[in-house]
């Protein structure tokens, strides 16, 4: 059992174009922009927000994947991208959830190895339970949970929804 639904389908597709819109608003002087997925989730939620993003401008859109290692020493970071490729680009962080933020700011360091015009992050769902200094710049929802609640994302197949258990 997925636990208790907090958003279905056509909800989560509303946030998504409302992320899609607010991205555009905040990068509308670019001529192209960095989206980066953290692993499979993120790479999901990267593509719904940059289709969302095609159809309402013609900014161009680099799709990146990062896998963030973590049993590794110092949570190795690798991407399908070399950073030579977007230095000096605005940079999105896609994640599905923001937990401890542990996730986005090794990401972020990963992208602080080149010069950027600004890092930003999306998450479907924040919650509130950091331990770094690093926020959501667009979300889905916040959700204001117990450390010992779990949060499903899940964003394609016949389940699609926010999930709380």
């Amino acid at each position: 059992m997925l636990g208790n639904k907090i958003k279905d389908g056509l909800a989560i597709k509303s946030s998504v174009k409302r992320i899609a819109y607010q991205i555009y608003e905040n990068n509308i002087d670019e001529k192209s922009i960095v989206i980066v997925g953290i692993g499979n989730p993120g790479k999901i939620f990267r593509n719904l927000i940059g289709n969302s993003i095609k159809s309402i401008c013609d900014l161009n859109l680099i799709f990146v994947s990062l896998t963030i290692k973590k049993k590794k020493l110092l949570n190795v970071v690798e991407s399908d991208i070399s950073l030579e490729e977007i230095k000096n680009k605005s940079i999105i962080i896609v994640d599905d959830v923001l937990n401890t933020g542990s996730t986005l700011i090794y990401a972020v360091s990963y992208f602080l190895k080149i010069p950027v015009k600004k890092i930003q992050t999306a998450v479907m769902v924040n919650r509130s339970h950091k331990k770094f200094p690093i926020k959501a710049d667009f979300k889905g929802i916040s959700l204001s949970t117990s450390v010992n609640e779990h949060i499903s994302v899940i964003l394609e197949g016949n389940e699609i929804g926010i999930y709380l258990s």
